[in-house]
């Protein structure tokens, strides 16, 4: 109950709801480390969890045709100041089945410690799926966190991701995702990272739209200062007719920091389409002084313009 309490405090703090985890209509599974601290079916989802001493391996299954009111609660985390946690996942929606996924990784007083996310999401034809990942990983700067994901989405399926973590220090990132995506399905993808002190961010993803008429969107935002470093990899390939796709990449860059962007486009088919772009650099200069215009130190304005870029 203590390791429970102390990761629902976290939650409570970044702005989240506790009583979410008593509520029986809202479907849930914590953990800490290697253990499972509590998880909830609701009908229409099923979750099943089992530890391990290497790891937590679970299998969470949306039932066709369900249509879930409430996101799944997946709150997950170290709490303890070191320690590994490794997360072995299969998330199956059916076909046809709608569902949010609320996804809290909270490590708030690591000062060494590990966590590897391996996903396999199976989104069955006409499903629609919404995934909201926000990390907290304390004040320190001593986590590595390595999620990895492949994520299959089927004719005329829908994913969305969103991936947050701009709250105290990054420590070690490593992202890497690979989106499969069908005949008339769309997959969205979106990161928000902000690096501080000597942080190390590389973001690689990956979408291939292999069906007819499927659509993919990377969305890259990171802001690095002091020493940290970023490098960011969006791949986007277009492989049947009528397919489109963008890769955004945009990072600001304070004091010694250093990013680096690489969209790469690949085309196989001559009605498809790709298109990219990326910006990296400084603050804008006039959104500087138009800020600071209105009363706000350097600073302050700063701070304001890349919490802006990060929203």
């Amino acid at each position: 109950m203590r390791e429970l309490k102390v990761l629902t405090n976290t939650f409570a703090s970044m702005g989240g709801d506790p009583e979410v985890f008593d509520d029986t209509h809202i479907a849930h599974m914590a953990a800490n480390g290697h253990r499972v601290l509590s998880h909830r079916d609701v009908p229409g989802v099923k979750i099943q969890a089992e530890e391990t001493s290497e790891a937590i391996i679970s299998t969470i299954t949306v039932a066709r045709g369900m249509h879930i009111q409430f996101p799944i609660h997946l709150c997950i985390g170290i709490i303890e100041p070191r320690g590994i946690q490794r997360i072995q996942t299969q998330l199956i929606v059916e076909e046809d089945a709608s569902v949010g996924f609320l996804a809290h990784c909270l490590f708030p007083n690591v000062e060494s410690g590990e966590h590897r996310m391996e996903a396999v999401i199976e989104i069955q034809p006409g499903a629609r799926v919404k995934y909201l990942e926000s990390h907290y990983q304390g004040p320190y700067g001593g986590m590595t966190v390595v999620p990895q994901a492949l994520v299959k989405v089927g004719r005329a399926a829908r994913y969305v991701s969103d991936f947050n973590l701009t709250t105290g220090r990054v420590g070690k990132l490593a992202i890497d995702y690979v989106i499969q995506v069908e005949e008339d399905a769309v997959a969205e993808l979106t990161a928000k990272v902000f690096g501080r002190g000597n942080d190390e961010i590389t973001i690689k993803e990956k979408i291939e739209l292999n069906g007819e008429n499927a659509k993919g969107l990377i969305k890259t935002r990171v802001a690095v200062e002091h020493e940290a470093k970023a490098e960011l990899t969006g791949i986007m390939e277009a492989h049947a007719k009528g397919t489109r796709g963008h890769v955004d990449c945009r990072e600001i860059v304070k004091d010694h920091a250093v990013a680096s962007a690489v969209p790469i486009v690949k085309v196989t088919h001559p009605l498809a389409k790709v298109t990219h772009e990326a910006a990296i650099g400084a603050v804008d200069q006039k959104e500087l002084e138009t800020l600071m215009a209105h009363g706000l130190d350097p600073e302050q304005a700063t701070e304001l313009i890349v919490s802006g870029m990060l929203q």
